[in-house]
């Protein structure tokens, strides 16, 4: 809906895999948010190891690579079109009266995920739990910035201005962070954190391998 539009910000062809991209990187940021916690509280460290964090890590590098990317094809071809209101429309993105929220955007979501490229940050889970939740903070100022800056400034000067949230909007977003917190709390009250199914497949494998272990013993003496 967005790339149809004609709102200068919103016209590009990259909006659909940056949309996936960026998904795709907000979910497993957030999936990491509400795991590490949970594994820490619940003891889950025996079903929830370094293994699953370094893979879920490597996910979140590549997609951060593509949403980058996304950004600096954005400025390049408002910058190539020489199109006077797409120029304008990214100028006032980057040092209007919104610069805050894109650079946050930028390094919550470009920049500081670039430290996964060390092993030991992919395997550190206090560093993950903070990284993901930058990450989550930078998707949404994304979503703020494509949509608040877009509707600012159009092609209308007459409709031209700084938006400011209100109370109640506010209040909108605290709710919504609130539910969605006690709906996730009543949840792994309600139903088992991790499927039951995995367990007992992570068991009966663990005592395969003990097993073997014994019997070669066993031969041995």
């Amino acid at each position: 809906d967005f790339a149809m539009s004609i709102v200068p910000g919103w016209h590009a062809t990259i909006f659909g895999p940056y949309f996936v991209a960026g998904a795709i990187f907000s979910g497993f940021a957030m999936v990491l948010t509400m795991m590490i916690p949970v594994r820490r509280i619940f003891g889950l460290e025996e079903y929830i190891t370094d293994y699953h964090f370094e893979n879920m890590s490597r996910f979140l590098l590549l997609t951060s690579i593509i949403v980058g990317y996304a950004y600096l094809s954005e400025y390049f071809t408002a910058w190539y079109s020489q199109v006077e209101a797409e120029q304008s429309a990214f100028w006032l993105r980057a040092f209007g009266p919104y610069w805050v929220s894109t650079w946050v955007m930028i390094l919550c979501n470009a920049v500081f995920p670039q430290i996964l490229w060390f092993k030991k940050a992919r395997t550190h889970i206090p560093t993950l739990f903070v990284l993901s939740v930058l990450i989550n903070i930078g998707m949404w100022f994304e979503r703020y910035v494509i949509i608040i800056t877009g509707l600012s400034r159009e092609y209308d000067p007459a409709v031209w201005g700084i938006y400011t949230p209100s109370w109640p909007e506010l209040g909108i977003v605290a709710g919504s962070f609130g539910f969605f917190c006690m709906f996730f709390l009543i949840f792994i009250k309600i139903f088992p954190v991790i499927a039951i199914s995995e367990v007992k497949e992570l068991t009966i494998h663990e005592k395969a391998h003990m097993d073997e272990r014994i019997h070669g013993a066993w031969a041995e003496e």
